[in-house]
């Protein structure tokens, strides 16, 4: 299936309604067992709702805006998942949103989609929740300056955010590789995403302590065992660099997770910070500069 034979365009409801219960009934109802009655709600009518179509004009996802300034009802075929779709329908959801003025967009995820949400931008907070018989996480995304991070469930969703916006290069600056972060499955599958699949990528880690992660057998250590042409790591050894209280993760886009504590999850992100971006980035550089090679970890095949 061509991943690019398909297009997403603004659907009326009232007239659209028959495509749009093809595409929700399939996925919700029969798929996932959502009671009808729980699928459909007052809500439809007063919605702004995109559809996307195959090359020969056939439904194959949907997607809503709701007043609440809520993303919902996100749904794809099964034949058509990992094509792209569901990127394609949140970028014109959050265009949408963007015309609008408004300033945030949420959304309540399923849990099993938290990553794929995370990928674009968007970061939980509060507890998880259950609905219609499914587990969700309400997340959402700043559409106009930093997304807060409150914890780790937060971190973990900036730095895939971050990872997935690179092209080439991404920063890490890190007190120990960050037990609950860089050690996180979700976390570990996003840099893995990137390093095998970004031709020439790098991965710059740059450590306070580099004795700590080695010593704990840290899981990054392992990926980074498979993938060294990729990772690079160094440890801070000037007195003002080992004072750096900050920590954050910045790549060669527009993407930064910044820790005003480093060894605390909470802070902001944004993929829209290009400025902000950069400035990291330069202060990496320069930290960088002046750090050593972690010669220790070439023993692991670094």
């Amino acid at each position: 299936m061509d991943a690019r034979a398909f297009h997403v365009e603004p659907i009326d409801y009232a007239t659209g309604l028959a495509e749009l219960r093809a595409v929700r009934e399939t996925v919700f109802v029969l798929e996932q067992r959502v009671p009808i009655e729980e699928e459909w709600d007052a809500l439809d009518p007063l919605c702004r709702h995109v559809i996307a179509r195959d090359r020969d004009g056939k439904p194959i996802g949907t997607g809503r805006l709701t007043p609440e300034r809520k993303i919902g009802r996100m749904a794809v075929l099964a034949d058509w998942r990992g094509q792209g779709v569901g990127d394609a329908m949140l970028a014109a959801l959050l265009a949408e949103a963007r015309k609008q003025g408004w300033p945030v967009v949420s959304l309540n995820a399923q849990v099993s989609a938290e990553a794929f949400y995370a990928r674009q931008g968007f970061v939980p907070y509060g507890e998880r929740f259950w609905e219609a018989g499914i587990e969700h996480q309400a997340m959402r995304r700043v559409l106009h300056g930093p997304t807060p991070v409150e914890n780790a469930a937060g971190a973990i969703a900036a730095l895939i955010a971050v990872t997935a916006q690179t092209r080439r290069c991404l920063r890490i600056y890190s007190r120990e590789l960050d037990p609950g972060l860089l050690d996180n499955p979700l976390a570990l599958d996003a840099l893995r995403r990137f390093a095998t699949g970004t031709r020439g990528g790098e991965i710059q880690i740059l450590l306070q302590d580099a004795a700590t992660p080695q010593r704990t057998l840290a899981p990054l250590l392992t990926l980074a065992q498979r993938l060294p042409s990729v990772f690079a790591f160094r440890e801070v050894r000037e007195p003002v660099d080992k004072a750096y209280a900050s920590a954050f993760v910045s790549n060669d886009v527009s993407g930064y997770y910044f820790r005003t504590l480093g060894h605390r999850f909470d802070g902001e992100a944004d993929l829209d910070g290009a400025g902000r971006a950069r400035q990291l980035c330069e202060e990496f550089g320069r930290f960088w500069e002046r750090s050593r090679p972690c010669t220790e970890y070439r023993a692991l095949g670094i």
